[in-house]
């Protein structure tokens, strides 16, 4: 006997969220990194678990303070930014991090916006949240048009604002000029509250913000004076921990405390926490790493633009690259020959991760000779 499940109707027939996962030589099409831990690392990791394990039986720091000093510690030597301990915030991945943005900020009668093309999961998150999600456009090179932002900011008075830098999946990262004028433009764009207008969260995902060139700021620079900014970021990606889920932001105390009224109790499990640390102790060689990835990259854009592709410049660990008649076409004739990127993004275009000098070879003879 089957049974009607009250799923809620604005899931019905919906697919959940996911890349693909094969098993191919290459795999370059969910932008991790490339590089396993280091033994040294592995090492650190497996005595702090093991040196965590004996108390499982109790919750772990609700708070985990330690973590939070650490990633201070991190973020000052990563972007001459000093923040205070309590002004940071950490939960299972940037997605959890969103989450509760959206639980705290979102809602019924709430609204999210962002401008495409941008990270696909945005939309989910605002759906997972009874949040309403309105999408604008960025210009054709993919830039943010200002004058757009503002027409839809006095439009629908979201609640939130969210914007990559660098974008996925384009790569690009929004100028400080810029970032500084939409603070600015939404200090009273929000939902009107008693009568008065509120300001819109801004939340910067920094993601990939490690992989930004040489010269390019953090927004981390701007909350001193922008209490209604949020900056994200992750350990998924620069510290090639995407199997750890750690993501975390900055923002003001009250944006925090906001937060911490939705969080599950004891989300971040002891083991990630110890995880977390002992990674963090490895930051200088992790940051040599990325220097390495950021080289690689920028001979992978030399290297498109040579062989007559269009390649953005990337602040990322990915280049987005086109354009093709049949996108579709291009990504199967890669993965026949072991190759895996992504079809993701404005028609025409394709994404790959950056990955080992021997990935991209192997990438670019694939596709050098698929092109030919």
């Amino acid at each position: 006997m089957s049974l009607l499940l009250p799923v809620r109707e604005d899931l019905a027939g919906l697919e959940p969220y996911g890349a693909p996962q094969l098993d191919v030589p290459v795999r370059l099409n969910v932008n991790e990194n490339p590089y396993a831990p280091s033994p040294e690392v592995i090492a650190d990791i497996t005595r702090s678990v093991a040196k965590a394990a004996p108390t499982l039986n109790r919750y772990p720091d609700r708070d985990f303070t330690e973590l939070r000093y650490a990633l201070a510690d991190y973020l000052e030597v990563e972007s001459g930014v000093r923040r205070a301990p309590e002004l940071i915030w950490a939960a299972n991945g940037s997605n959890e991090i969103m989450t509760q943005i959206l639980q705290a900020f979102g809602g019924p009668g709430r609204t999210l916006v962002s401008f495409a093309p941008t990270y696909s999961m945005y939309h989910e998150y605002a759906r997972d949240t009874n949040t309403t999600w309105v999408q604008g456009r960025r210009l054709d090179d993919f830039s943010l048009d200002l004058d757009a932002v503002a027409r839809v900011l006095a439009r629908e008075r979201p609640a939130v604002l969210v914007l990559a830098s660098p974008n996925n999946p384009t790569g690009t990262a929004l100028p400080q000029e810029q970032q500084r004028a939409i603070m600015e433009m939404t200090r009273e764009s929000g939902p009107i509250i008693n009568g008065c207008p509120s300001a819109t969260l801004v939340v910067i995902d920094e993601a990939y913000g490690e992989f930004r060139r040489e010269g390019v700021p953090s927004a981390l620079e701007l909350l001193e004076d922008a209490p209604h900014l949020v900056v994200t970021r992750t350990m998924s990606k620069a510290f090639g921990m995407a199997g750890l889920r750690l993501g975390y932001m900055s923002a003001a105390r009250e944006i925090i405390d906001a937060v911490m009224l939705v969080r599950l109790p004891y989300h971040l499990s002891a083991l990630t926490q110890a995880a977390a640390l002992a990674a963090l102790r490895y930051k200088d060689s992790l940051m040599a790493q990325v220097g390495a990835l950021r080289k690689e990259r920028d001979g992978l854009v030399d290297w498109l633009r040579t062989h007559g592709f269009h390649a953005l410049d990337s602040d990322a660990n990915f280049v987005l690259f086109g354009t093709f008649e049949d996108r579709t076409a291009i990504f199967e004739a890669l993965l026949a020959r072991g190759v895996l990127i992504r079809v993701v993004g404005p028609e025409g275009w394709l994404r790959v991760s950056v990955g080992t000098p021997e990935e991209t070879r192997l990438f670019t003879t694939a596709l050098e000779e698929i092109t030919r």
